[in-house]
């Protein structure tokens, strides 16, 4: 038996792990590092089944080739030479622009991921860029942008030591947080209020999370941005304004908000007008406090727009960048500083015009991209770690879209719902072989830290890590060929980085030799090379060798005022009134004339799940954790439901057995992301395949500013099934 510690990579929680293997390499035991100072021993179901899911036979350990719709197993360079060939068939008969890349969530869980995804879409030469961002997380990147001018500064609450905290569609007692990165997050709202602190909890379903909390109020989906335009209009209407740092466009909010009084959008939100305004004092008159807002308003038609509005009410009251309101953290590896104002829209896609985003077209154009004839037609597509025919909008379409591509390579552990359509998969190894550093994660967290997990087991003889399989991709992608040595790339990589560094003036480096700076890095690999030179470079001047010798981790301590770093916008200021949001506010203030009216539909998280990822670990799949229509049951007996019920939209139609809850608002039904598994290869997620509920999502439907899909405040009927 031995002892290994490494970070779990299942969610945004970062938690520390303490395994036990035996002499084989077999996890016998996972349990929370009780050293780790971060997350303190805290465990979740999730964490506690990553050796099960780390073994599971399902998973495939060697690249897959379709031919004439059989598969076989192949050699690594078989399947590099097929790739070649796939993507240069695409490139050479129609041109870069006929290709596509998507890049999914789980890249924001791997070291090899966020290092690798930005030179391989380099490499590929195309515009057509898609990921799960715009199913998730884009109207919170394009709201900073606007606002702050870099859209990675993203202000989280200040968990440990604010004294209110007001949350709006985020169940963090499930989801583990979200853009908010905060083990035992359980832990730290029960810790606000054991110091005398409040939670209020605004949510249609009361989740685990609104149980805990103080006070829950129950709202209309979607209309999130309507209650917090009532709390800006109360905040300003009873003079209750305590900006704390150089803003512009503050009148303009102002004027914005006279036409969202209370008595307004009461009747939209389904929140009393007196508990709006009520709201609004306790924010305004708390010590401290933090506005949060996750994935229930940002995957919703307003969802930038909200967004906004949670950091303009976290400005008024004077909690911006202010210790116990909303912060930024200082990782140890940084972000690279904008030089050019934050904007969108630099290009658009062919189909519909959709504008990008963050260097991003929305995913929910995607198969308008492959179905649409003409120029620039998507034939080739590259995925990597992504599952959209089950997580993007309409993933029916998607599915038969799939069906068409001349060529697709995935970069995947399982033959899934996805990838079946794939000509090659190539899968990473185990998460034991792999080292890890959360580089994306730590840009949110709650508090400053840092931690690098090695490989706990060693690859197998001619087994490339997952770092070799994206570099290996880039360099075919790049027209260097399939037999190009992926060391290259990584050279490449950091003597750029080196040389920019060496030049900058205040650099720890400044005026150094970039061939010495490149002798004196350690790591076993490209990929730990370039960590340790992002560290030394990083603000702490930390090293590989100081986080091995912390296996642990490191605290770096509390989040710190650090405004001044974080802005760029072209003033200098935060920018409360970005031109692109003023403008939709006119579409928000117009849908006041005309609420939606009838049952929507809204998602739903599953301590035990995180997306179509671990429904096929068995410890992970039943009990609550199940694919179930939530309802009130006065729906229930006014529509004269059974068992199961008939839901249809203007995308498609399922068939789903219903769960009657008092925890959901009546006029509200709730299906959870990530199931449709049926005639997967995934044995035990077939077992327990429940229904895609992206058949009912219309991928004709998206938050105008961002192009996020919206998946909250679906219009649906219901039938006797």
């Amino acid at each position: 038996m031995r002892t290994a510690h490494r970070t779990c990579p299942l969610c945004e929680a970062v938690c520390g792990l303490r395994l036990t293997l035996d002499d084989t390499g077999h996890v016998t035991s996972v349990k929370g590092d009780p050293d780790d100072p971060f997350s303190r021993g805290f465990i979740c179901p999730k964490g506690a089944s990553l050796g099960r899911l780390d073994e599971d036979p399902d998973r495939l350990r060697a690249p897959m080739i379709r031919t004439a719709g059989e598969w076989r197993q192949a050699g690594w360079d078989e399947a590099f030479r097929a790739v070649e060939a796939g993507l240069k068939g695409v490139i050479d008969a129609h041109g870069r622009q006929a290709l596509a890349v998507y890049v999914g969530n789980p890249n924001a869980h791997s070291m090899a991921g966020a290092l690798y995804g930005a030179p391989l879409i380099r490499a590929l030469g195309t515009r057509n860029v898609f990921s799960a961002s715009t199913a998730d997380q884009m109207p919170k990147h394009v709201a900073c942008g606007l606002m702050l001018g870099d859209p990675l500064a993203v202000a989280v609450p200040d968990l440990d030591r604010t004294d209110y905290l007001l949350m709006l569609g985020a169940n963090p007692l499930e989801s583990n947080g979200s853009l908010c990165t905060a083990p035992d997050f359980p832990g730290r709202l029960k810790a606000l209020r054991g110091r005398g602190g409040k939670l209020v909890v605004v949510d249609p379903r009361r989740t685990r999370t609104a149980a805990l909390a103080d006070e829950h109020l129950f709202i209309r989906p979607g209309t999130d941005a309507y209650l917090l335009f009532g709390i800006v209009h109360t905040l300003f209407a009873e003079d209750l304004i305590a900006v704390g740092v150089e803003v512009g466009g503050l009148a303009e909010v102002r004027r914005l908000a006279e036409d969202f009084t209370p008595k307004t959008v009461a009747p939209v939100c389904g929140v009393p007008a007196a508990e709006i305004e009520r709201l609004a004092r306790e924010l305004a008159a708390a010590p401290t406090a933090a506005v949060y807002a996750r994935i229930g308003t940002c995957t919703a038609e307003f969802g930038t727009v909200a967004q906004w509005l949670v950091d303009v009410v976290n400005v008024l009251t004077g909690n911006f960048d202010r210790p116990g309101g909303v912060m930024f953290a200082k990782t140890a590896v940084e972000n690279g500083r904008r030089s050019k104002p934050y904007v969108t829209g630099r290009w658009r896609s062919r189909v519909r015009g959709l504008p990008e985003a963050n260097g991003e077209l929305p995913v929910a154009t995607l198969a308008d991209e492959i179905e649409t004839p003409g120029e620039g037609q998507v034939r080739g597509l590259v995925m990597v770690a992504g599952n959209p025919v089950l997580s993007a909008p309409n993933g029916p379409r998607l599915d038969r879209a799939f069906s068409g591509l001349e060529f697709m390579v995935c970069v995947d552990p399982y033959l899934n719902e996805t990838t079946r359509h794939a000509n090659v998969i190539l899968p990473p190894p185990r998460v034991m072989q792999s080292p890890h550093y959360d580089l994306s994660l730590l840009f949110v967290a709650v508090r400053n830290y840092a931690r690098f997990s090695p490989p706990v087991l060693p690859l197998e003889p001619g087994r490339p890590s997952e770092a070799e399989i994206l570099a290996r991709l880039t360099m075919i992608a790049s027209g260097q060929g399939a037999d190009a040595d992926p060391a290259l790339l990584d050279e490449l990589i950091l003597d750029q980085m080196l040389r920019k560094a060496v030049e900058t003036p205040g650099s720890p480096v400044e005026g150094r030799d970039p061939v010495e700076l490149r002798a004196s890095l350690d790591g076993g690999s490209g990929a730990e090379a370039r960590l340790d030179a992002m560290l030394k470079l990083g603000p702490y001047g930390l090293s590989l060798a100081e986080l091995l010798a912390n296996p642990h981790g490191v605290d770096l301590g509390p989040l710190q005022p650090r405004l001044t770093e974080i802005l760029r916008t072209a003033s200098g200021r935060v920018e409360l009134a970005p031109p692109q949001l003023v403008e939709d506010v006119a579409r928000l203030r117009a849908r006041l004339a005309a609420p939606p009216t009838g049952i929507v539909l809204i998602g739903r998280r599953h301590l035990r799940s995180n997306n179509s990822w671990l429904h096929n670990v068995e410890p992970l799949v039943g009990g609550t954790n199940r694919c179930t229509l939530q309802i009130n049951p006065r729906d229930v007996s006014r529509l004269g439901l059974g068992e199961r019920a008939v839901v249809r939209s203007a995308a498609g139609e399922l068939v789903v057995p219903l769960e009657p809850t008092e925890t959901i608002m009546p006029g509200v039904v709730s299906l959870p992301h990530g199931w449709g598994h049926a005639g997967t290869a995934q044995q035990i997620a077939a077992e327990h395949a429940g229904v895609n509920a992206n058949t009912l999502t219309d991928d004709s439907v998206i938050d105008v500013p961002s192009g996020n899909a919206v998946f909250n405040g679906v219009p649906v009927t219901l039938g006797r099934a």
